[in-house]
C-alpha cells in the first residue's frame, strides 16, 4: 500500500513535470466530492431537533464545503507491503478483464497483495453506487441508475475462469446498499450465489451482506441460496451508530446475525476501532453478540477487529491508533468469551484470512449440515 495518496497520484502520472502540492490537494478534494455528493455520515443537521444553543461549528458536516481536518500520520505498525508478485498480477489482470468491481481496490485495502497472492478476493455486486452515506466508507454514494439483471451470470462465469486461471479458492461477495429496491437487491444476491455454486464447485463462498432495512424475507432469500459463510458487519459500538452508520440500527444488525445462526449458518461480523469507542464498549459489544445471537446452533462464530483509517479528509476522523498489544488483548478476550475465530490486528479487514477461517470452520459447517439433514429426515419419517 502506498501510504501517501499524493505519492500514488505522482506514480500514475509517470514522466513529466510533477504537479504542485496545491494542485494535488485540489484534485483530491475534487475526487472526494464527486464520490460523495451527500455529507459523509449523513447530514446530522437535518436529523436533530432545533437546539437551544448552536453547536453547528462542532458538527462534522461537508455540506458547505470540504473539511480541512488533517489526516493523522500513521504509526510504524500501520505500514503494509506494496502489492506485487506473479500470482497477484495474474489475479489482477483476470479481475480487470472480467470488469469486476473489487472492494479490495475501492477501499484501498492494505492486505490486497497478500490476499490476491493466496487466491482470495472480494468482489462487489449491485453496482458501485451506495444509497447510504456512512461516515467511514469511501464507496461512491447517490441513487443508482440501473439494476443489472445479467450480473449474476457474468459474475459466476468470471469466477469460473478465475478459478481455472489463477487458483482462486475463496471468494467474498459483498454489495453496496440498494435501499431503493423493494428487496434491497436480495434477488440478485441469491441468483449470484446459486450460479456461482453451480459454476465453481470447490470454491468456498462468503457473503458480506447489508441489513436489507430489516426485510427478513429478503434475508431468507440469501440464506436459502446456501453460501458457506454469511457476514454482516456491525462496524462499530452501539453509541457510535448515529455518526458512523446513521441509516442503520445496532439491534437490527444483531437480529440479522441471530436469524443467520438460527438456521445453522456460520455467522461472521466485524468492527473498526479507533473511531471514537473505548475498550469497555468493544468488550460489551462482544457480550451483546454472544448473548443476543445465541441459538441452538451457538452464537456468532467469527469476529474481525481492525483499525479504522480515514479514507479522505471528508470522512470521520481517527480518534486513536490502537496498539498491536491491545489488538492481541481483544483477540484473547473474544476467544475466552466464546467466539470460534477472532482476527484482531491493526491491518485486519473483514475479509482478511477469510479462506483460513472457512477452512477452520469447515468441520463445523459439515456437522451442522448433517444435523439439519437428520432433523429433516426425522420430520419426514425416514
Amino acid at each position: 500500500m502506498i501510504d501517501d495518496p499524493r505519492a500514488a497520484s505522482s506514480v500514475e502520472q509517470g514522466a513529466g513535470a510533477s504537479p504542485t502540492a496545491a494542485e494535488l490537494e485540489a484534485a483530491a478534494i475534487s475526487r472526494t466530492l464527486a464520490r460523495h455528493p451527500r455529507p459523509a455520515g449523513g447530514d446530522p443537521l437535518r436529523r436533530m431537533d432545533a437546539p437551544v444553543i448552536s453547536l453547528s461549528s462542532m458538527v462534522l458536516n461537508n455540506q458547505d464545503g470540504p473539511q480541512t481536518m488533517a489526516i493523522k500520520k500513521k504509526p510504524s505498525w500501520m505500514k503494509a507491503k506494496v502489492p506485487g508478485g506473479p500470482e497477484y498480477e495474474k489475479l489482477k489482470n483476470l479481475l480487470a478483464d472480467a470488469k469486476l468491481v473489487t472492494v479490495c481496490q475501492e477501499a484501498g485495502c492494505p492486505n490486497m497483495g497478500e490476499c490476491w497472492s493466496r487466491g482470495v478476493a472480494t468482489i462487489m455486486i449491485l453496482g458501485d453506487t451506495c444509497t447510504r452515506a456512512c461516515g467511514f466508507c469511501n464507496v461512491k454514494t447517490g441513487r443508482p441508475v440501473t439494476l443489472d439483471k445479467d450480473e449474476p451470470r457474468r459474475v459466476a462465469e468470471s469466477l469460473r475462469v478465475m478459478m481455472q486461471g489463477s487458483g482462486l479458492k475463496h471468494i467474498v461477495i459483498t454489495s453496496v446498499n440498494r435501499d431503493e429496491l423493494a428487496d434491497g437487491g436480495a434477488g440478485i444476491w441469491a441468483e449470484t450465489i446459486q450460479r456461482t455454486r453451480d459454476a465453481c464447485p470447490g470454491l468456498s463462498i462468503e457473503v458480506l451482506i447489508p441489513d436489507f432495512e430489516g426485510n427478513w424475507g429478503a434475508l431468507q432469500m440469501v440464506i436459502d441460496a446456501k453460501p458457506h459463510i454469511i457476514n454482516h458487519n456491525l462496524e462499530t459500538v452501539r453509541r457510535m451508530y448515529p455518526a458512523v452508520r446513521p441509516s442503520a440500527k445496532f439491534d437490527r444488525s444483531l437480529e440479522l446475525l441471530r436469524r443467520v445462526k438460527e438456521q445453522g449458518v456460520v455467522a461472521k461480523t466485524g468492527i473498526m476501532v479507533g473511531i471514537g469507542e473505548n475498550d469497555e464498549e468493544v468488550l460489551g459489544l462482544m457480550d451483546d453478540l454472544l448473548s443476543k445471537t445465541a441459538t441452538a446452533h451457538g452464537s456468532c462464530d467469527i469476529l474481525t477487529i481492525g483499525q479504522y483509517l480515514q479514507p479522505t479528509r471528508n470522512h470521520l476522523p481517527i480518534e486513536r491508533f490502537v496498539t498491536p498489544q491491545q489488538f492481541d488483548g481483544y483477540r484473547d478476550a473474544g476467544l475466552n468469551k466464546g467466539f470460534k475465530v477472532v482476527e484482531s490486528g491493526p491491518l485486519v479487514r473483514s475479509s482478511y484470512h477469510a479462506d483460513h477461517q472457512a477452512d477452520e470452520l469447515s468441520s463445523v459447517v459439515d456437522e451442522r449440515e448433517r444435523e439439519m439433514r437428520r432433523r429433516m429426515n426425522g420430520l419426514l419419517g425416514r
